[in-house]
């Protein structure tokens, strides 16, 4: 008998064997993507120190559209790098959180490397 996969246990797999390779630093902080079905959230993270640097996501009020889609996310992309750019903060190591570099991800990727990151 075939089983059904369950998508989420499987990308959380993947993004647990990426966060043994990848860890963010005070110099070069993680850039955390984590994608819902209704909204867009990305965090800029010292794991050493274990906090939260800067955040952006679809539910600020400086982000006019407000779903999980590639307009939205270029519109996070482009906050979150102004945001990690006001605190000093220009090259972080990028954490797709165990999603498929391809559409919304890469999107917000994109966008926040045009506003300044370097990853």
């Amino acid at each position: 008998m075939i089983k059904k996969i369950d998508r989420k246990l499987e990308r959380e797999r993947r993004h647990k064997r990426v966060r043994t390779k990848i860890s963010g630093t005070a110099e070069r902080p993680r850039l955390c993507v984590f994608r819902s079905n209704s909204n867009l959230y990305v965090q800029v993270i010292d794991d050493q120190k274990a906090t939260t640097l800067v955040q952006a996501s679809t539910l600020d009020k400086e982000v006019k559209t407000k779903h999980a889609n590639k307009e939205a996310a270029k519109e996070v992309g482009a906050l979150v790098a102004k945001k990690a750019l006001e605190k000093n903060i220009k090259e972080v190591v990028f954490d797709r959180g165990g999603y498929i570099y391809h559409g919304v991800v890469k999107e917000l990727a994109e966008a926040a490397r045009e506003g300044g990151l370097e990853f």
